[in-house]
């Protein structure tokens, strides 16, 4: 009889365990830099969030979708509630003056498992 409680014991925590998931929610997905000159071609933002869901959130990576946008992310498993954020430099140094728009894919292992985030503006011609 107690094996039988016992392994039930188990099974309903496993269940628990299983059905415990992580969620990521950003405050923003946009970052519009606004204008800048291409003197000043290195630019900067953080993009917040928080786990909203009732297990540790990892972020597995951060991908650009150009060389010259570079993302850096919370690597520590981030608890249901707590927040983290991924930093991102820009650097227009040898890119055409003008409006840009990058995404920034970031994998987790949560729900949902990939989400993107932007960041856009506009580089003037320096004077």
């Amino acid at each position: 009889m107690k094996k039988i409680l016992l392994i039930s014991v188990f099974a309903l925590l496993s269940l628990n365990y299983a059905f415990a998931q992580a969620q990521i929610k950003f405050d923003k997905t946009t970052y519009n830099f606004g204008t800048f000159s291409e003197k000043d071609n290195i630019q900067k933002c953080s993009f917040s969030f928080t786990n909203v869901g009732d297990a540790p959130l990892v972020i597995n990576q951060a991908v650009a979708s150009c060389g010259c946008t570079v993302p850096s992310y919370t690597k520590s498993p981030v608890a249901p509630g707590e927040k983290g954020t991924i930093d991102i430099t820009y650097n227009g140094k040898g890119k055409f003056p003008g409006h840009f728009k990058k995404n920034i894919t970031v994998s987790t292992n949560g729900t949902p498992e990939r989400v993107r985030i932007y960041i856009e503006g506009t580089m003037e011609e320096a004077k």
